[in-house]
């Protein structure tokens, strides 16, 4: 008897799901945080998790909650996972994962999610587990919880300029702000202060057993051409591999090229290519 290809997955299939994970730590890393945080009963968690295949033989993942992320998906579960999507109305609000997944997926839901407010179909994926051979700048430190005001007008900037809409459009930023907290009291944002202002910012977005993501790079422009960046972004590589994982990851526009020459600097190769479209 046939199978229902996709299906909603839930806690008895963990195991499972961990090992489509494992298969991709870092494009997968966003999903495998939020597994690893609230399982995947449907009252726990943030998203839902569909499954491709067999009962006995699980091949692909696509998470669907705030953004829509394919996981280990060949071209039959990309198509099998847009029609199940494609017969709901979009309630995420981007889609993020390796470019061939989200890009197959937008090819077929765009005619019913669209329009997009934007694609971005190059960004290149890249990972080290090595310290960096340059010299860590010794002012980049884990923001502190008092400095969490300096902190936050630098990270709607860089939000605003890296989205391309604000974080206080819809309430305010409230719930913006609580995430910064968080990131802070978990010691995963850093920064580089100079008169009580941030000129330099990252987070460990994303943090899993196999990979911390960083996300939120940010240099405020009056600084930009100085040559900072990569004595920050190597303080925080070596402090994220010495204390939170055993490899350090992002991914960038493929357009930024003087971001991803301080990459380069600091030893990140690459390990893939995302896409990402935005609502």
């Amino acid at each position: 008897m046939l199978m229902v290809p996709v299906r909603q997955l839930g806690e008895a299939e963990r195991g499972a799901v961990e090992r489509i994970l494992d298969l991709d730590p870092f494009a997968a890393a966003q999903v495998a945080e939020r597994v690893a945080a609230n399982g995947l009963s449907w009252w726990r968690a943030d998203g839902r998790v569909l499954g491709y295949g067999t009962r006995d033989n699980l091949e692909s993942l696509c998470w669907l909650g705030g953004q829509v992320t394919p996981v280990c998906a060949g071209r039959p579960a990309i198509a099998a996972f847009a029609e199940a999507l494609g017969a709901e109305e979009r309630t995420c609000s981007s889609i993020v994962g390796r470019a061939d997944g989200v890009l197959g997926l937008w090819e077929r839901l765009s005619g019913r999610w669209g329009p997009a407010r934007d694609v971005r179909p190059n960004q290149p994926l890249l990972a080290t587990g090595a310290v960096p051979q340059v010299a860590p700048d010794p002012d980049v430190h884990p923001v502190r919880a008092g400095e969490i005001d300096a902190l936050f007008p630098a990270a709607v900037a860089m939000y605003t300029e890296e989205v391309g809409v604000s974080p206080l459009a819809e309430d305010g930023g409230r719930a913006y702000r609580q995430r910064v907290a968080e990131l802070v009291r978990a010691r995963r944002a850093y920064a580089r202060i100079v008169d009580g202002q941030v000129i330099f910012k990252a987070e460990l977005a994303v943090v899993t057993r196999r990979t911390a993501q960083i996300q939120g790079v940010w240099v405020e422009p009056a600084w930009r051409g100085r040559g900072i960046g990569v004595a920050a972004m190597a303080a925080v590589v070596r402090d994220a591999l010495a204390r939170v994982a055993p490899t350090v990851s992002l991914y960038v526009n493929d357009y930024n090229a003087p971001a991803r020459r301080v990459y380069e600097r600091c030893g990140f190769r690459s390990v893939g290519t995302f896409a990402t479209v935005l609502f």
